[in-house]
């Protein structure tokens, strides 16, 4: 073989050799496929007690009801049942100790995540009322006419 041919063919099979070699150096020995499939079963397996260490941020509905139980009646008798009470106040991290209080999130943004009327066709239209927010109270947070545990006017 010429060697015009030969020395690009050793280059790369020296580049594969260095990069094989530095792989072996800098990934951990417990890095690989731990599950069922390679997409979600990927990662460093000593990893995962690290992760179990980590405090939790969001605490969940039920956490929410052993302190607050007319709140949480009140906002699972509403439409709003599916959302987590954390969505709104902020994770509850370690409270009550710290924060002593959550402090909750009544900007217009927030409600139309969810409200604002999308001019495409949605699935939810009849159950997920929406607004034009440039129409409907523009100037005001939402919750000054609705109560976000009781959303519907009647109920205020």
């Amino acid at each position: 073989m010429k060697n015009h041919v030969l020395r690009p063919i050793m280059v790369a099979i020296a580049a594969v050799a260095l990069l094989l070699t530095a792989r072996s150096i800098y990934v951990p020995d417990d890095f690989g496929v731990h599950g069922k499939n390679f997409t979600f079963g990927f990662y460093r397996e000593s990893n995962v007690d690290e992760w179990k260490a980590m405090p939790a941020k969001y605490k969940g509905k039920q956490y929410c009801a052993e302190c607050h139980d007319e709140q949480y009646d009140s906002i699972t008798a509403s439409k709003h049942k599916i959302i987590q009470c954390e969505n709104c106040h902020g994770p509850a991290l370690n409270h009550p100790d710290e924060p002593e209080a959550l402090t909750i999130d009544r900007s217009r943004g927030l409600c139309l995540r969810c409200h604002a009327d999308l001019p495409y066709p949605n699935t939810l239209r009849a159950e997920l009322p929406g607004i034009d927010p440039v129409e409907h109270n523009a100037g005001s947070e939402c919750s000054e006419c609705h109560n976000p545990h009781k959303p519907s006017l009647e109920d205020m």
